[in-house]
């Protein structure tokens, strides 16, 4: 539901009744955090900050439905010059001073704002309203010559490459051009006279680049910032950031004016960015960076090296004292860790910006638990806090410490921790190359002196990223941490050569492209080389080896352990395990799971027992077929009743032969030649020319499509009820034992009940059969797969002979899509990724509109004839966070997934249960 219900009925019934235009402008003290689809998550949160009575500079947002029209329309909605007006009049009465004002300007930022953080992918564009008339103006009025033409400079540099299309880079060099020339480092360095001659050669790269002089009307300048800024939502960047997040590209940004504070106006001032808690680790305390005599892009640039937060306490004490208080108010209020922007102007502090801030996986279990422990939000909610690709995060791997002690392996330096795990990969120096090397399947660290949103495809591309600037709130840390990777920021004792694709460590070593690297996003540590890894503490707690209360249990295994504990007893969903064998049906168990939705009997038939199934292939008469069978059959019957005994009192369901039998034979090139090859030499090859006319018998131009699953058990005789025999005796032998088997025998591919029909009275009679000679009662279910369209829109007549339906959504994703997965995954789906034609391909996460809504139609036909009737998934699907919701959503009993994978269900599954019951979580 839309979070910003109350103005769009209010500005739906105004226009109805035609007595009122679209409201397009809110001012801040309009609007409210609830606004957040209306006002973009910046607008909403500095009208909510504005309404706590913190400080925050006058000013008033641009919805997102003037963007919307602005990119639907190419122009902005006619109302808008005149609202915009409006509120620049009220803004410049407040402020006693107009935009851009000869001897006293008023300046803005105009900065974007979407519902959902985008950290860097859209545009800002500060110290709006600045001229060569109004500079004179400013450093009149501030006092500080210095500080007016490095404003200046800044509006320049910003509005060219943000606005104008110029190459940011032509600026860049100009200006470390200036500070050689002046011989220092810091652009804080620079005097008041370089920086005028500095605006002359940025007006000159302007006039040179884009065609046309740097524009001095500062309402033009205003105007042509907030059209960049709506169509910054269009840029590449930004719609490669919303595929990988997940973003409905459809929101548009909000656009924020802001009446300027300036954290450049000397040693007073300054510009930081802070968090309640430790947005890597979740603990509490002082977390942020501050930047003396700056503007807030440098912080986030990673430019210049900040101090940490706590030093501000030396700095400045009363304006740390006022954000110390402030911070708490707004975690109290928002009942979550949140991430600040603030600018100190001469011992003055504002509030630029707060939002719930983004965090790691372990911080984001731990603050869930710790929220609750200080009562600010219970359990239900605490569980919305986190989510399945989290609980998968943390499941990773990390160095072992033992391998990077005892001079293993150099360490190369030590930078910043800003987004944890551990990272190996070929150190590379641009983006272009990460991604270039990903796609040949090599493992890359991404290195840099620091990274821009431009660097977005080749961080997506790198198991980690390095950089030598920049602390835990520049671009490459936030990033890092909101996708999940692991991070090393501010190694500033690492010299890194983009040029020369290379870095050289404080001792001289030097790694050139290629060279292989470690990263510890944990520990800020650098090395030379593959560090070894060892089982995350998470896995250890899962497979059972570490206990949550135990004197020496890790911290974060306790919070996911409470949290897993919540999940599992809201949810309704169960979950099973797609397992083959005892040692994977073990560890499922361990792992939670409560039976196994798919045991794959293919998978039973590979390795020393393939010639028996080429034997059975091969088979020219009924006798020969017999004993093939004959001789499978106890081999068979040993692997079920491993299985049983692993999963004893929990159901296993297991699959009658799915795959064509020609994947149980060679390889038709590799048999060809082997069979030329004896020819050559006058060999007898018999059983190879054998198997040679067999695969040339058996050849499919599309073996999904053809003689497979449940027309294998029709077509070749004796097969399936070979199957039921061994799953049958196998169940007989264990409760002989005094076990508690539960096994269901599933047929797969079936596409009309005649099918269903035919096989399930065989296995009937067989089941009869061994009941009535070992004397042990059998209760098997007997079900079907649902992996053809055909199958789903027949449902009510296919469960007259089903007690159990498993959807097998990857078959059915191939069927309904048309799709050959193996074919289509190498050779369109990143071209239909890139155009945005799939958000997320269809095999990862289930197509609800499609494939969704023939298994929402076939659970409710199939219940309709039985109501009993048991319903699951086991296509990979099943361990999909987005996709465990929805068959929560419609009436599915479990969902079945990989070992590894099952935890992430289990939370997930409890997620649903939640959210449907109504969490408060926003």
């Amino acid at each position: 539901m839309s979070e910003n219900k109350d103005p769009h009925v209010a500005q739906s019934d105004a226009s109805d009744a035609g007595d009122a235009a679209v409201k397009f402008v809110y001012d801040f003290t309009e609007g409210n955090r609830n606004l957040k689809d209306l006002l973009g998550g910046k607008g909403a949160n500095l009208a909510e900050m504005t309404n706590l009575g913190l400080p925050v500079p006058p000013g008033f947002t641009i919805t997102t439905e003037a963007c919307k029209t602005y990119l639907a329309s190419g122009e902005e909605p006619v109302e808008l010059r005149d609202e915009v007006s409006a509120h620049l009049d009220a803004l410049e009465k407040k402020m006693s001073k107009k935009l851009g004002q000869a001897n006293d300007p008023l300046l803005v930022s105009v900065r974007s704002g979407a519902k959902f953080s985008m950290p860097g992918m859209m545009d800002t564009v500060l110290n709006i309203g600045l001229s060569d008339k109004s500079v004179t103006g400013l450093a009149k009025q501030s006092g500080d010559d210095r500080f007016a033409w490095d404003s200046y400079r800044r509006l320049i540099q910003m509005f060219g490459k943000t606005v104008m299309d110029v190459d940011g880079e032509l600026f860049e060099d100009a200006l470390e051009a200036a500070k050689a020339a002046k011989k220092v480092t810091v652009d804080t360095d620079l005097e008041a006279g370089d920086l005028k001659k500095l605006v002359t050669k940025f007006k000159k790269i302007v006039k040179s680049e884009a065609g046309r002089e740097f524009p001095q009307d500062p309402r033009e300048q205003m105007d042509l910032a907030i059209r960049s800024v709506f169509e910054s939502w269009n840029t590449d960047r930004a719609k490669l950031y919303r595929r990988q997040e997940r973003i409905p590209g459809d929101l548009g940004t909000a656009v924020n004016i802001c009446s300027m504070v300036f954290g450049n106006l000397g040693p007073d001032s300054g510009t930081g960015v802070a968090f309640t808690r430790d947005p890597a680790s979740g603990h509490q305390g002082v977390y942020g960076d501050y930047l003396q005599n700056a503007q807030g892009e440098d912080v986030v640039a990673g430019i210049r090296n900040t101090v940490p937060l706590a030093e501000l306490e030396r700095i400045d004490k009363k304006s740390y004292d006022q954000l110390m208080q402030i911070m708490e108010t707004l975690e109290t209020h928002y009942k979550d860790l949140c991430d600040i922007e603030f600018t100190i102007e001469r011992g003055q502090l504002w509030m630029l910006q707060t939002r719930v801030g983004k965090r790691t996986a372990g911080a984001a279990f731990r603050i869930a638990t710790q929220l609750v422990d200080q009562g600010l939000i219970d359990e239900a909610e605490a569980l919305q806090r986190v989510n399945g690709a989290q609980l998968a995060q943390l499941m990773f791997p990390r160095f072992d410490a033992e391998g990077t002690e005892g001079g293993k392996v150099t360490q190369l330096g030590r930078g910043i921790a800003a987004s944890p795990g551990a990272a190996v990969g070929k150190a590379v120096f641009d983006s272009y190359t990460a991604i270039k090397w990903s796609r040949s399947g090599e493992k890359v660290i991404l290195i840099r002196r620091e990274t821009n949103p431009d660097d977005l495809d080749g961080m997506i591309a790198a198991e980690g990223i390095l950089t030598s600037r920049g602390g835990k709130t520049s671009h490459a840390a936030v990033v890092a941490r909101g996708m999940g990777k692991t991070c090393v920021c501010g190694a500033e004792e690492i010299e890194v050569d983009t040029k020369r694709r290379r870095l050289t460590s404080a001792n001289g070593a030097i790694v050139e492209e290629g060279d292989v690297v470690s990263i510890d996003g944990s520990t800020g540590k650098v090395y030379l080389g593959e560090v070894p890894v060892v089982p995350s503490p998470v896995v250890e707690y899962f497979e059972g080896r570490m206990h949550a209360g135990a004197d020496d249990a890790d911290e974060l295994v306790g919070a996911v352990h409470r949290i897993m504990a919540y999940a599992d007893r809201v949810r309704r969903l169960r979950v099973r395990a797609n397992a083959d064998n005892a040692e994977d049906a073990l560890r499922a168990r361990r792992f939670g799971a409560q039976g196994i939705g798919l045991c794959r009997t293919e998978h039973m038939f590979l390795g020393e027992r393939r010639e028996m199934v080429e034997r059975l292939i091969l088979a020219d008469a009924d006798v020969e077929r017999e004993e093939a069978l004959k001789e499978l059959l106890p081999l068979q019957k040993r692997d079920f009743v491993e299985l049983f005994e692993a999963m004893d009192g929990l159901p296993v369901t297991v699959r009658l032969l799915d795959p064509p039998l020609h994947e149980f034979l060679p390889d038709i090139t590799e048999l060809s030649v082997r069979v030329a090859l004896a020819e050559s030499r006058k060999d007898s090859n018999e059983n190879d020319l054998r198997l040679l006319q067999a695969v040339h018998r058996l050849h499919e131009q599309n073996p999904m499509l053809g003689l497979r699953g449940v027309r294998l058990g029709l077509v070749i005789p004796g097969l399936f009820t070979m199957q039921v025999r061994a799953i049958a005796e196998a169940a007989a032998q264990r409760k002989n034992a005094k076990g508690d088997p539960r096994a269901e025998i599933m047929i797969p591919l079936v596409g009309t009940v005649q099918e269903l029909e035919i096989v399930r009275e065989e296995a009937e009679q067989v089941i009869a059969e061994v009941e009535a000679t070992t004397g042990v009662a059998l209760k098997l279910a007997l079900g079907t797969m649902i992996e053809l369209p055909r199958a789903a829109l027949t449902a009510d007549q296919i469960a007259e002979a089903a007690e159990f339906f498993s959807f097998g959504t990857n078959d059915l994703t191939q069927t309904v899509w048309g799709f050959s997965r193996d074919d289509v995954e190498a050779s369109f789906f990143t071209a239909y990724l890139e155009k945005g034609i799939f958000g997320v391909s269809p095999f990862e996460t289930i197509d609800k509109d499609g494939v969704g809504k023939l298994v929402k139609d076939a659970v409710k036909a199939g219940r309709a004839t039985r109501p009993d009737l048991k319903l699951g998934v086991c296509g990979e699907h099943g361990g999909d966070p987005e996709s465990v919701h929805f068959f929560h959503e419609v009436g599915l009993d479990y969902v079945s997934c990989s070992p590894f994978r099952i935890p992430v269900a289990r939370l997930e599954a409890g997620r649903a249960a939640s959210e449907s019951a109504g969490s408060d979580h926003r």
